[in-house]
């Protein structure tokens, strides 16, 4: 059973943002791989503050944790648990600055040199779906601009029949150490960009870059149930990596559209439904539409205005409560006629006068 990330990181569920920052780091310290040199325990203890501090310290993904617990951030779509980091050096990358120059020498993100191997970045999509495929779930076909590796140089961004060449100011390695009093302060080289190597002949068709622009298309399954903002995590499906790197993750967004008819709280459905003054009045049996077709329903004799009938498992499924169907709630509305055949206002005054209503005396007011 995975462990509370406020446990993990020791602190209350209140915290702020900046002892979240705070515990991390004391956490990461503790922990750090150039601390307890293969030591396996601390390693996994190690990436699990990383991934507590990744949820935690993101307003949206802590909102979603503390309604949903870990279902919330690490269930289907969301990429299971340690989602984000695909070994320790995705950690280095992404909260180097947490560990400042405690480690490596100056290096507490292990930076690797920009001709190596990197991972791509992620990409967001937003998916727009209607009530429907949240009832139902669905499949969607989608389409996104990415970039893919050159096939003219394979990626090395050098024109057929040269190779890239290793960079003359800083010998290959991607950065130019300083001296500033005591300290070395290693920055990107500014003749490679921090690569490494340079291109003097560079490819035509990717101008150097080696990659090109690639349309890309997948089909995603959208879960019944899905909420407004659910996100839903492709791994491997985001921008290809560089070198040989892994590729990033595709994160799609749904966007669940407005119905017409239907308003949307939680698991289940708000609906007005409109009863003439006689249905309400003598009680009848009506057609309603419903989110899958129509259904009959029972109106009692003295519905009142504002009256709530509701249809059990009439509502949408639950992402995180299994099997379990919201409910349809029609909010009952009586329609008064603005005019009457005279017929009926003589059979209305019958009955007012039965009941000693007093009423407008002047004939024909609703003709």
């Amino acid at each position: 059973m995975q462990q509370d990330y406020y446990d993990v990181l020791g602190v209350s569920r209140e915290a702020s943002a900046p002892e979240i920052k705070k515990a991390y780091r004391k956490m990461a310290m503790k922990y750090h791989p150039d601390q307890n040199p293969g030591d396996k325990e601390a390693e996994e203890k190690f990436k699990e503050a990383a991934r507590a501090y990744e949820v935690l310290s993101s307003p949206e993904k802590r909102q979603r944790y503390d309604q949903c617990g870990h279902q919330g951030v690490d269930g289907p779509g969301f990429g299971g648990p340690g989602a984000g980091f695909h070994d320790i050096n995705d950690i280095f990358s992404s909260f180097g600055d947490i560990f400042g120059d405690f480690f490596s020498g100056g290096g507490g993100a292990r930076r690797t040199r920009r001709n190596g191997p990197r991972r791509g970045s992620d990409l967001r999509y937003y998916l727009e779906v209607d009530l429907k495929d949240v009832l139902n779930g669905a499949k969607k076909e989608i389409s996104f601009e990415t970039e893919q590796e050159c096939g003219t140089c394979e990626g090395s961004g050098a024109s057929p029949g040269s190779q890239p060449e290793t960079c003359g100011t800083c010998k290959g390695s991607g950065q130019v150490i300083r001296q500033q009093g005591f300290f070395s302060v290693a920055t990107p080289c500014p003749t490679c960009g921090g690569t490494g190597q340079v291109i003097s002949d560079p490819c035509k068709v990717c101008d150097g870059r080696g990659r090109v622009p690639h349309e890309k298309k997948l089909r995603v399954t959208v879960p019944a149930g899905v909420g407004n903002g659910t996100q839903l995590r492709l791994s491997g499906e985001g921008e290809p990596g560089m070198k040989g790197g892994p590729a990033g993750d595709l994160f799609v967004e749904i966007r669940v559209q407005p119905h017409e008819r239907f308003e949307r709280q939680d698991i289940h459905l708000i609906a007005k439904q409109e009863v003439s003054y006689l249905q309400a009045l003598l009680g009848a049996e009506i057609e309603v539409e419903t989110l899958t077709g129509t259904e009959t329903v029972k109106v009692p004799k003295g519905l009142q205005p504002g009256q709530i009938i509701t249809l059990k498992g009439h509502g949408v499924p639950s992402i995180r409560r299994g099997r379990q169907v919201g409910d349809l709630h029609l909010e009952m509305s009586v329609v008064i006629p603005q005019k009457l055949s005279k017929n009926e206002e003589k059979l209305l005054r019958e009955i007012a006068d039965e009941k000693s209503e007093t009423v407008s005396s002047k004939k024909g007011f609703f003709s």
